[in-house]
């Protein structure tokens, strides 16, 4: 119902707009060409000059009602996304100025300088100092947006500080894998050829010795507030695009082909919810790159929380290469031979991690 009533809205409009440009060229014919013409010039200068109230009106309204929705309003949720923000707040102030002195000259313009009779027209072919002015202005504000730009760009990509942690970030239709680098703080070489959606969905090659005790996760990500994260990016199947719209960064995953970017996150997943009033906020990882049918479902999450947090949970974790083959986990070779199930057991070892902490 909704959807006709727009239509017939939308042709109703168009109807009338057709009528007033009938009967303006009936009252043209009536008064004569050139007073008719006169008269139009004089409508469409005041239409211009209200036409740039409204619009300003417009913005300002536009503004104070939706711009508490976005998440400039939230702030960034890194050390990175702080840099960004600043970085298109410059950017919107110096187009924004550029913006209102161009749209009030043109509409101005238009009303002040309609046709008269009374008064000719000034013509110059060319003007050296004119071009000069339009063309170095605009490049010199361009190139300095731009090395700021560059100069954020290569802080993203460059290296990070010697105690960033690590996280390997694979794309898949239509998903996000995590995988961490275990105790040895080094992840265990890949092979395309080894991926098994049930137990290796990275390929992981067993017999590397660092890959054994590697942690596979989907579609969470766990990090620590105030600490650097690394992220190698990659994917197995097609281009994905890792958006962090909190942290302010986007980086294509490719296959074959690893790239990486690093952030600082500010606050804590907790403490976001109290910032933004939302119990049920979530940092999310989102696929910006159209991958196939399912784009839209892939998003993740990522939890931050404090180094105690995520010690306690890095304790609960197992291996990925004990779920490939469960037969050489020796918690469940113990479980087995004590009677215990392996959950039991994996309860009791984050009980004495906890205790050890206190």
């Amino acid at each position: 119902m909704s959807l006709i009533l727009s239509v017939t809205i939308i042709v109703f409009i168009f109807v009338v707009i057709f009528q007033i440009a009938k009967a303006s060229e009936y009252v043209s014919i009536l008064k004569g060409e050139e007073a008719s013409r006169q008269q139009n010039n004089k409508i469409n200068g005041f239409l211009m000059v209200a036409f740039l109230v409204l619009g300003f009106i417009g913005i300002y309204v536009c503004n104070k009602a939706y711009y508490g929705k976005t998440q400039l309003a939230q702030g960034a949720a890194s050390v990175q996304g702080e840099k960004v923000d600043e970085m298109l707040f410059v950017t919107l102030i110096i187009t924004g100025i550029v913006f209102v002195i161009t749209q009030v000259l043109l509409f101005w313009f238009a009303y002040k300088y309609q046709e008269d009779k009374n008064r000719k027209v000034f013509f110059f072919a060319h003007s050296t100092k004119l071009e000069l002015i339009w063309t170095a202005i605009p490049a010199i504000a361009l190139t300095v947006l731009v090395v700021f730009g560059l100069r954020n760009w290569f802080f993203f990509t460059g290296e990070p500080p010697k105690n960033a942690m690590v996280v390997e970030v694979t794309g898949k239709q239509f998903g996000w894998i995590f995988r961490y680098p275990g105790k040895d703080a080094v992840f265990g070489k890949k092979y395309y050829k080894n991926i098994d959606p049930a137990t290796n969905s990275v390929g992981i090659v067993w017999d590397d010795n660092y890959s054994k005790d590697d942690i596979l996760l989907e579609q969470t990500m766990y990090v620590v507030k105030g600490t650097p994260v690394k992220l190698i990016l990659g994917s197995r199947d097609v281009i994905h695009d890792v958006g962090l719209t909190h942290f302010r960064l986007k980086m294509d995953a490719v296959p074959g082909i690893p790239t990486t970017m690093w952030f600082t996150p500010l606050y804590t997943t907790k403490e976001m919810r109290e910032k933004t009033g939302n119990p049920n906020f979530a940092y999310e990882i989102s696929c910006d790159q159209m991958c196939g049918n399912g784009h839209y479902s892939m998003k993740g999450v990522i939890e931050v929380v404090d180094q105690e947090e995520y010690d306690l949970w890095m304790a609960k974790q197992k291996p990925q290469y004990f779920t490939a083959f469960p037969e050489k986990d020796p918690e469940a070779a113990k479980a087995a031979d004590a009677g215990v199930t392996p959950s039991v057991a994996a309860a009791d070892t984050t009980a004495k991690v906890a205790t050890a902490k206190m």
